[in-house]
């Protein structure tokens, strides 16, 4: 069953594997399936990521399981969706996922999704398979409407290393987001623990619950809009994951205020919603640079991916507000494709 489970280790279990302790809980799958969550990365003890299946649990331990959104596991075909590559070799790609493509078969997406394009394209014995046979490749997710660079592996070591990465800190993601509101800051940080809400099951929300796991964003101002009378302004941010949580930035964003245009979960709403989203029928926020050092060769992979046409529409109906352009916006704007 999908969600979020949170366990309080006692003193009896105190000692024991994690993966073996996993196992036997009740709202946990099986053990071998505990051990891919572990590896995937989706168990948190105290806070802290722990990819290690032989972790010795200790008597109150806090831990925190995210369990997939999907059915049983099943077998992904391969289907010819056209993919947007930006770079391959034998190890990995790095590709630009466009709006609407789900990253892998769950509840409701069957098929039609990013793993059943990597398998058309690789073939599923050329995929890593560390977060389970249905996610073959995938290393990290972008949500559903959410559109730009991701990483796919070619094997487990090579998704196992990619996935550390993002453990360490060491992938670099940056991405592009419009927001409602002048932020008045050019640059800031945002560190916070992210839960699911309790209010609403579909989204995350910010929470100081021990269980809730760290999220850190980075954010600096390209450039603000005027809006008229149906909005206080827009401002255009690049954003850095530190961490990759479920709906980081969205979460982040509306937690200072200024929640991504066009956002159906964490969206303003109210009457005029729709003419301040600017016509948007999803978020505003598109993954456009990720850095990474290659973990089979070493050397620096860098790939930059220009706002998509929806996206940069929206930006050429806007009008800039006196304040304009930063110094960081001056560099980074030209790269997206925009004057």
């Amino acid at each position: 069953m999908p969600g979020d489970v949170h366990i309080l280790v006692d003193a009896a279990d105190a000692g024991t594997r994690l993966d073996a302790f996993l196992g036997v809980q009740d709202a946990c799958p099986s053990r071998s399936a505990c051990v891919h969550l572990i590896e995937a990365g989706a168990v948190v003890v105290n806070g802290e990521t722990c990819l290690s299946k032989k972790y010795a649990v200790a008597a109150g331990d806090r831990i925190s399981v995210e369990l997939p959104d999907r059915e049983e596991p099943g077998i992904v075909v391969g289907q010819n969706i056209p993919l947007d590559i930006r770079y391959e070799d034998d190890y990995l790609i790095v590709l630009s996922k466009q709006r609407g493509l789900v990253c892998h078969p769950a509840h409701g997406h069957a098929d039609g999704t990013l793993a059943n394009a990597l398998v058309y394209h690789c073939g599923i014995e050329h995929l890593g398979t560390v977060q389970g046979e249905d996610r073959p490749g995938i290393v990290h997710r972008l949500d559903r409407d959410t559109s730009g660079l991701m990483l796919a592996a070619k094997d487990d070591d090579t998704q196992r290393a990619l996935q550390d990465l993002i453990r360490l800190r060491t992938l670099d993601r940056r991405y592009i987001t419009l927001v409602h509101g002048y932020v008045a800051m050019d640059e800031g940080r945002i560190d916070t623990g992210i839960a699911r809400s309790t209010r609403d099951r579909q989204k995350m929300a910010v929470s100081d619950d021990p269980f809730a796991r760290q999220a850190i964003t980075t954010f600096r101002v390209l450039e603000r809009f005027d809006a008229g009378r149906f909005d206080d302004g827009y401002t255009l941010l690049e954003c850095h994951l530190y961490t990759g949580r479920t709906h980081q930035i969205r979460v982040h964003m509306r937690h200072i205020n200024h929640p991504c245009v066009g956002d159906p979960l964490y969206g303003r709403g109210g009457r005029y919603a729709e003419r301040a989203d600017r016509g948007l029928t999803r978020q505003f926020l598109h993954s456009w640079r990720v850095a990474f050092t290659h973990p089979e060769t070493g050397e620096t992979i860098e790939c930059r991916d220009e706002l998509p046409w929806d996206l940069a529409a929206v930006l050429e109906e806007l009008e800039p507000a006196s304040l304009g352009r930063t110094e960081a916006g001056e560099e980074i704007v030209p790269q997206l494709g925009l004057q």
